[in-house]
């Protein structure tokens, strides 16, 4: 895989991003404003069911802010993967027909989907004042934070999109095994929910400490850096081992799509 290559692409790489976009909300009555509902309601009934009827702990903060903090990284992952997934089956006309790195495909549906998570932020500062809870200075650190969200979404988005091209059970696959994952991620509820003694399998989840991260810099707490350094390293060895695979299965494409 040329970097050289992929870099002299990049303009390509804005015009698909855009691409998805638009077709994301073309002829929608809400249009963008689906990126605030999605979250917005599932944060309420997250809120009853999971913060008042099992009162499941929430770090001593606001339960409905704690859920949409941990909301926002997941939705965005999960929209991401999903879209990153399809998108070389979706574009076999252009990928038989002119040749450009294949890997922008999926890495540009990831792009796409930063415009929801940016859309559903400007909620998060809404109704954060609601719940009594400050702006903090911590609240910078939301951008590198969805920088590495996008990483992981990007390195299980590259290496499903191209097995769905060989395989097109993934298409089935993959909403179960994301819907699997939700569990296997503290999106409802704290890492120190668990037994200390199986912290660590949760740990191996890139997304718990991208969401503790969250958490930590929407509520202006200390980071806990040793949780961002394990997600950072499985990101980084997750998107290596993705990038060669679809290195190895590229030059099929356009025989199998």
């Amino acid at each position: 895989m040329d970097v050289r290559d992929i870099w002299s692409h990049r303009e390509l790489f804005y015009f698909l991003a855009w691409r998805d976009v638009k077709v994301r909300y073309k002829q929608t009555a809400l249009g963008a404003g689906w990126a605030i509902l999605q979250p917005l309601i599932s944060m309420i009934v997250f809120t009853m069911l999971f913060g008042r009827l099992a009162r499941l702990p929430s770090d001593g903060q606001p339960y409905a802010i704690f859920s949409y903090a941990g909301l926002l990284p997941w939705n965005f992952f999960t929209n991401a993967v999903t879209n990153s997934s399809n998108s070389l089956v979706n574009s076999n006309n252009l990928i038989t027909k002119v040749y450009f790195p294949r890997i922008l495909v999926p890495t540009a549906a990831v792009g796409a989907a930063l415009v929801d998570i940016a859309i559903a932020s400007t909620m998060l500062l809404a109704i954060m004042p609601i719940y009594g809870v400050g702006f903090h200075a911590s609240l910078l650190l939301l951008v590198p934070l969805v920088g590495l969200t996008a990483l992981t979404a990007a390195s299980l988005g590259i290496w499903t999109a191209a097995l769905n091209v060989k395989y097109r059970d993934i298409r089935y696959a993959l909403p179960f095994v994301i819907q699997l994952l939700m569990f296997l991620t503290p999106v409802i509820y704290p890492i120190t929910f668990l037994p200390a003694r199986w912290r660590w399998v949760l740990r191996l989840n890139p997304l718990s400490g991208i969401i503790e991260g969250f958490r930590d810099a929407i509520f202006g707490r200390p980071f806990n850096w040793n949780g961002l350094a394990i997600s950072v390293a499985v990101t980084l060895i997750l998107l290596l081992a993705a990038a060669l695979t679809f290195s190895r299965m590229e030059e099929e494409f356009a025989d199998i799509i």
